[in-house]
């Protein structure tokens, strides 16, 4: 069943850098809010959220499927259901957040990542105010 394969942590969560593997052991606090995100629903189980964190954020990033906006459009009439997949992660993460008692807000900051792949888009970031 396609909703129980989901993308390993190394594949979903980077630590600084794109390509540097976050894993749950070094997530600290937010071992579980990452976890959320990647346990959550997703059109296709595309699961098309990528986060890096940085000393004080998580910036969230949208990688696109080539074609599937199209496809998705016609077929289910929802012009981005991938940006509609990163709002349903980034509620799983902060509401996930919230019942640990970890503060934050949802923030676009210049995260200064460079992306050599016109897929990944920059969506927003987690600041943490703790």
């Amino acid at each position: 069943m396609a909703g129980q394969r989901r993308i390993p942590w190394e594949d979903l969560f980077f630590d600084g850098a794109w390509g540097v593997p976050l894993l749950p052991e070094g997530a600290g606090t937010y071992a579980k809010p990452l976890e959320m995100v990647r346990l959550g629903p997703s059109a296709s189980n595309k699961q098309p959220w990528r986060i890096v964190r940085s000393e004080r954020s998580f910036h969230f990033f949208l990688l696109r499927s080539k074609g599937y906006r199209n496809v998705m459009t016609r077929l289910a009439q929802i012009d981005d259901m991938q940006r509609l997949d990163m709002g349903i992660a980034m509620c799983h993460f902060e509401l996930t957040a919230r019942e640990l008692g970890l503060t934050g807000k949802w923030g676009i900051v210049n995260h200064g990542l460079d992306f050599q792949d016109d897929q990944i888009e920059y969506s927003v970031s987690w600041v943490l105010t703790d």
